[in-house]
Order: structure tokens, then sequence, then C-alpha cells
């Protein structure tokens, strides 16, 4: 019976290694910045359509940080990939947003989000660190149903406000919490 469960233990681990490496492989070929541009434009678009309150946050936002689609699987062993556009008035910086994480999981899916930077010193922060790993730094407000119902324009008072959208898959769980958040070049 315990060779059974080792075996069973081992031919898991491999299927959630062959998961995430086939959910990664076409995030090999990275996105053009005029592909990103054109995807969290979208997203964006997306987002307002299904939840007014981003809309009216945004109006007040210093920047704001697009991850138009995140690929996580995982069984056991997780992970979550995507790359996404930093707008700050006209000009624009390009993300990639990384996650790792291990426990019991099982699934894959992919979402989209948006975090929107209220402070001078939240939009210093992403400028200036090497790598913003969420949960570090400027505190982030995840909205949710709970939270919108409380939330308006004048009670503002978070450096960031993230918003998860898009939600396709099957896991159980999502967080954006440890991710890290870095500075990328595209053209």
């Amino acid at each position: 019976m315990k060779t059974i469960r080792h075996h069973f233990f081992y031919l898991m681990l491999a299927a959630a290694a062959t998961l995430s490496f086939g959910a990664f492989s076409n995030l090999a070929n990275a996105a053009s910045a005029e592909d990103l541009n054109r995807d969290s434009s979208q997203a964006l678009q997306s987002l307002y359509k299904g939840n007014p309150l981003a809309e009216s946050i945004s109006k007040k936002a210093k920047a704001i940080l697009v991850f138009p689609k995140i690929i996580k699987a995982g069984l056991v062993f997780g992970g979550a990939y995507g790359e996404g556009v930093l707008m700050e008035g006209s000009k624009t910086d390009y993300y990639n947003s990384v996650a790792a994480s291990w426990g019991w999981q099982a699934g894959a899916e992919s979402y989209g989000y948006v975090v929107f930077l209220m402070s001078d010193k939240a939009v210093k922060y992403i400028h200036e660190s090497h790598g913003w790993e969420i949960g570090v730094g400027p505190t982030v407000v995840a909205v949710n149903e709970g939270v919108a119902k409380n939330l308006t324009t004048s009670t503002l008072k978070g450096d960031a406000y993230a918003f998860i959208f898009n939600q396709q898959g099957l896991m159980a769980s999502l967080s954006i919490e440890g991710t890290k958040i870095s500075r990328i070049k595209r053209k």
C-alpha cells in the first residue's frame, strides 16, 4: 500500500510539472509593446464595463498597472506569469507579474488584474524598486464585492487598489499576495 502511494505521489508530481510547463510554454514568445498596449486597453474596458467603481477609481489614480492575462497552473507546485503595462499619464512602461506557490493545489486558470496606484508613494516605489512584491511596500487593497460595497471615491485611503477579473479555469483559490512585479523592456 505504501509503495502505491509513493508511486502515486511521484506520478502527481510529474503531472504537475507537465501541466505547469505546458501552461507557460506559450509565454516564451513575449508579447510586443503594441500587443500589450492593445490587450491592456481592452482589459481595462472590460473591467470598467463590469465594475463602474473601478472606472471611478481610475479617474483619481496617479498611475494604472494592467495585467490583461495571467496564466496560473499547479499541482502541489505551481506558478503564475503575465505581462502588462503601467500607464502614467501619456507615459507607458512594461512589467511582468510572477508568482510561485506550493501546497495542496491542482488545476489551471487565467485571469487579469489591474492595480490603481493612488499615491505618489506607490508610483515612486514601483519605479525605484527592483521588483515590487505585493504585500511588501505600499499597501494594496484587493477589491472584492465586500470591499466594493463600502468603498467610494471619497473614502479612498489606500496606496493602491487591485481588481481581479476575467477568471477562467479550475483552481479553487486566487490571490495576488506574494506576486512579484518587475520592469521589462518591450519594443
